[in-house]
């Protein structure tokens, strides 16, 4: 099995992203939909996690050791709510936040607390987009999803939203939201109606189909990951 970086970029954009696995990178789901939904012209560079050579592979474009990076000519940025609020500085036509500073506030508040958040949740269901199997769930986790559907209802209800997203079209804040709708539906958790319709609409997106349908199709697997709750191979 091959371990190369992989770089398909269809065009020589001045962006370049790079990005560990689909089917597991959470952190570097987030500014890659951020960007491919509002069709921010980037390059990718895929770097498979949890080989012999992964850190250093990575160290090739930035000394923080992770993904995902942001390069744009000698500048590098670290860090997936960083690298959302570069581009979208760089593309303010992409409407990546809302225009009303108090909704835009918001938004980039619940960003934040995505950012530094929800860690009991994050580390009992790493995301794996080729799951689909349910596990008990930790208190604190479940305290977690918790105050995560309340918030989703409680945005919605104040912004008064129209739109399938949070503050109706897709924006930096439901990129960062992304991962924790997929760990949802891979773990299959319960949720309410609202918060159903919300994680159909961030699966119903051409952005993110795209990176759902390479992710599945990925040959490499982090074991630790694939055989949470299911029995080990023998070997």
């Amino acid at each position: 099995m091959s371990n190369n970086i992989t770089n398909p970029p269809k065009f020589s954009p001045k962006l370049t992203l790079v990005i560990g696995n689909k089917n597991y990178s959470s952190w570097s789901l987030r500014p890659w939909l951020a960007m491919a939904a509002k069709n921010i012209p980037f390059a990718e560079v895929l770097i498979p996690l949890q080989h012999a050579n992964t850190r250093q592979q990575i160290l090739q474009y930035a000394p923080s050791g992770k993904v995902p990076i942001l390069k744009y000519g000698n500048l590098i940025v670290w860090e997936s709510l960083a690298i959302i609020e570069c581009v979208a500085d760089m593309h303010p036509e992409a409407g990546l936040w809302p225009e009303e500073p108090e909704f835009r506030a918001i938004a980039r508040s619940l960003a934040a607390e995505v950012h530094a958040g929800y860690a009991a949740f994050r580390a009992q269901c790493p995301m794996n987009l080729r799951r689909s199997m349910a596990t008990p769930l930790s208190p604190a986790t479940k305290a977690e999803i918790i105050h995560l559907l309340e918030t989703w209802k409680r945005v919605r209800a104040d912004i008064g939203s129209t739109g399938p997203f949070l503050f109706g079209d897709f924006g930096a804040v439901d990129a960062m939201f992304a991962p924790l709708a997929t760990r949802l539906r891979s773990y299959e958790i319960p949720v309410d109606r609202a918060s159903s319709h919300y994680i159909d609409a961030i699966y119903a997106l051409p952005a993110f189909q795209q990176w759902y349908k390479a992710a599945v199709a990925e040959p490499w697997k982090i074991e630790a990951t694939d055989y949470v709750d299911k029995p080990r191979p023998t070997r």
